[in-house]
């Protein structure tokens, strides 16, 4: 007697690969990436949302959906852009340091950061030919920002507490100063080689100068 045939054994439907429209977030972090680097080298004027949307492999109404328009994008990527900086400042525990440390640390990563992201400093770069315009628009970078002389300005109480620090340090200037010393470097860096006939891109050149900067901005607290 011939044995009965089994019944076909069911096979899972395949669950469609996740789309891109799925994964909202991971959408909006790929689009800020492209962003960035477009509107850094390009300025916003200069900047397509053409060219970001098929470098993402999405579309301008998926970009104009999630951000509302060409403005709404630079913004936004302005204020991740500052959101990055802050955040890392806020790990680095200055609070736990003594004040010469802290400064010192302080000072020492903002020129590695801004060497290390050059977008950051073409970005602020091109919002200053803007004359601040969009960065005006945003809360979040000025709540961002406060914070940050926050920072300076406790590291500068306790300097002065701890009898190592001048007592007429300003906080925005002192922030300023630490600022403009790592911009240059970075902003101006093809330029002053070039007319100066000096390598500045060496790692001995790079660290000489970082301790330079770190030098001046500590002999000009102290006492």
């Amino acid at each position: 007697m011939q044995a009965p045939a089994k019944p076909p054994r069911r096979v899972a439907p395949l669950k469609p690969a996740p789309s891109r429209t799925n994964d909202p977030e991971r959408t909006t972090a790929d689009i800020l990436e492209v962003a960035t680097r477009e509107f850094a080298d390009k300025g916003f004027t200069g900047a397509r949302i053409d060219e970001i949307a098929e470098s993402t492999r999405t579309s301008k109404r998926m970009i104009y959906y999630y951000f509302g328009s060409k403005e709404g994008l630079y913004l936004a990527v302005l204020e991740a852009a500052y959101q990055r900086v802050r955040s890392i400042e806020t790990a680095l525990h200055l609070d736990d340091l003594p004040p010469e440390e802290a400064l010192e640390k302080l000072v020492a990563f903002t020129y590695d950061y801004q060497l290390a992201n050059p977008d950051f400093v073409r970005l602020v770069a091109n919002e200053n030919m803007l004359h601040g315009q969009f960065l005006a628009q945003s809360d979040v970078i000025q709540e961002l920002n406060a914070p940050a002389i926050k920072t300076v300005q406790d590291i500068c109480t306790r300097g002065v507490r701890a009898g190592v620090f001048r007592r007429d340090l300003d906080p925005v200037d002192l922030h300023m100063s630490i600022s403009a010393l790592s911009f240059f470097n970075v902003a101006n860096r093809y330029t002053f080689s070039l007319i100066f006939k000096r390598g500045l891109d060496t790692p001995k050149a790079i660290a000489l100068r970082r301790d330079r900067i770190v030098e001046m901005v500590l002999r000009f607290a102290r006492k």
